[in-house]
């Protein structure tokens, strides 16, 4: 019998904190930064996993775009502008956004808000499968 061959599995183990705080430089965004913890240069090859800390006061901009966000509130409290309403939110809540709503985050505590925010990328990148029998030959994998 032949042994199986295993496809190599591409995978990232860091602190939140060894990835680089940037400053969310969008006009309309203020006190608000993000660590880009998975993203297309990882070879995540549909989604970004962000993480936002939004400074007391701060928020980002209002802005609305053609994808989806999924979000899942780690500290702190706010709230979430969508299409002129706020909505109120704290740790532990999860907010999902449609596509091409007007939304916004904003910071209404006393301490730094951390949100985690997944997108799909703007252009994924695309696998190319890998066909295990291409030679011709099974191997009971």
């Amino acid at each position: 019998m032949m042994p199986c061959s295993i496809k190599e599995v591409k995978m990232k183990v860091i602190s939140y904190q060894d990835v680089p705080l940037e400053d969310v430089n969008v006009e309309g965004a203020s006190l608000a930064k993000i660590r880009w913890l998975i993203s297309q240069k990882d070879n995540a090859p549909n989604f970004a996993l962000r993480l936002f800390e939004v400074g007391e006061g701060g928020h980002t901009p209002y802005h609305s775009h053609d994808f989806e966000h999924e979000v899942f509130v780690l500290e702190g409290e706010g709230v979430f502008v969508v299409e002129g309403e706020d909505k109120p939110f704290k740790a532990w809540d999860v907010i999902y956004v449609d596509p091409n709503i007007e939304h916004q985050f904003k910071n209404t505590g006393t301490q730094t808000l951390k949100f985690l925010c997944i997108i799909p990328h703007d252009k994924p990148k695309v696998k190319k499968a890998i066909n295990p029998f291409a030679s011709g030959t099974a191997n009971n994998c």
